[in-house]
């Protein structure tokens, strides 16, 4: 539904008005947590200075590991999510279903094993240094 080039009513109802809502709110959530990260890591730690052990002691505490955790998975549902929208505009049936349900799947792919090394980091005793 469209109502002048380029742009796009907003949905009445379903999962297009969820779809909506969450670009809304994961977008600004997303500013917010990048421009931390980016404060964080350029501001008040020299970027040569982060390495391997500067890795550990951050993934030593609870919070850094869901602050990334949760960077992670806004970007990677709000850019699917993204995505599926420019595939509905531009593709037809039933290419636009195909096309879809990969990008749902390496999504997918990506959000298991992002989550999976995040949470399940553990330090090497050898890299240490």
């Amino acid at each position: 539904m469209s109502t002048s080039y380029g742009s796009r009513e907003r949905p009445s109802d379903g999962v297009e008005l969820y779809a909506w809502i969450f670009m809304r709110i994961s977008g600004v959530l997303l500013l917010v947590l990048a421009l931390g990260h980016l404060f964080i890591m350029h501001v008040f730690n020299n970027v040569h200075g982060i390495d391997y052990n500067f890795v550990v002691a951050r993934y030593g505490r609870l919070f850094w590991r869901g602050y990334d955790l949760a960077m992670l998975w806004l970007a990677l549902i709000h850019g699917l999510n993204g995505t599926r929208t420019i595939l509905d505009d531009y593709l037809r049936p039933p290419v636009r279903g195909f096309a879809v349900k990969s990008l749902y799947g390496i999504g997918l792919i990506f959000l298991v094993l992002g989550t999976w090394a995040i949470i399940f980091f553990q330090p090497t005793a050898g890299r240490m240094m």
